[in-house]
């Protein structure tokens, strides 16, 4: 059996990968990896030993994001034009116009694609990770596609309005 410590080292990368997919900003991802990091090893003797530690710190990123979501948001600035590439290759337009598109997703669905595409999960351990059934992963994944297919082509995206009583 390996080491806890390694195989929490092992699984940096793809926190970091899923965070920055998530959050859309490298320090913020930097930051919840960090608080990730720190409240599992806080929290180590809660990981069933033998099991799969992704989807365990995966459920910590996940809770702590929801969290933050809670929380006023900052201030934002705007980045100078100076900062942006002048001549993108097609392939740089597209991973663009999906690094736009993915924040127009709602949370539970961004949370969902990123989870199956990024990072490969299975629909039971992404469940697993975010609390809620397989049949509801697979809603959300279906509609989140769906959605995505249709910014990236550029068609309006209808928001469904809530209905207050």
């Amino acid at each position: 059996m390996r080491d806890d410590s390694a195989q929490l080292l092992d699984c940096l990368p793809r926190l970091r990968r899923y965070a920055r997919a998530l959050l859309g900003d490298r320090s913020e991802a930097d930051d919840l990896v960090q608080d990730t990091v720190e409240r599992a090893w806080k929290r180590l003797s809660s990981w069933r030993q033998g099991s799969d530690m992704r989807p365990w710190l995966f459920s910590i990123m996940h809770n702590l994001h929801v969290d933050r979501l809670r929380r006023p948001a900052p201030e934002l600035v705007a980045l100078s034009e100076d900062l942006v590439q002048s001549t993108p290759s097609t392939g740089t337009l597209e991973l663009r116009e999906l690094d736009a598109a993915l924040p127009l997703l709602p949370p539970e669905q961004r949370e969902v694609l990123l989870l199956v595409a990024l990072e490969e999960m299975t629909y039971e351990e992404v469940a697993a990770t975010l609390g809620i059934p397989p049949g509801t992963v697979m809603s959300r994944l279906s509609r989140a596609r769906e959605r995505l297919r249709l910014l990236m082509l550029g068609h309006p995206v209808p928001v469904p309005l809530k209905v207050v009583k």
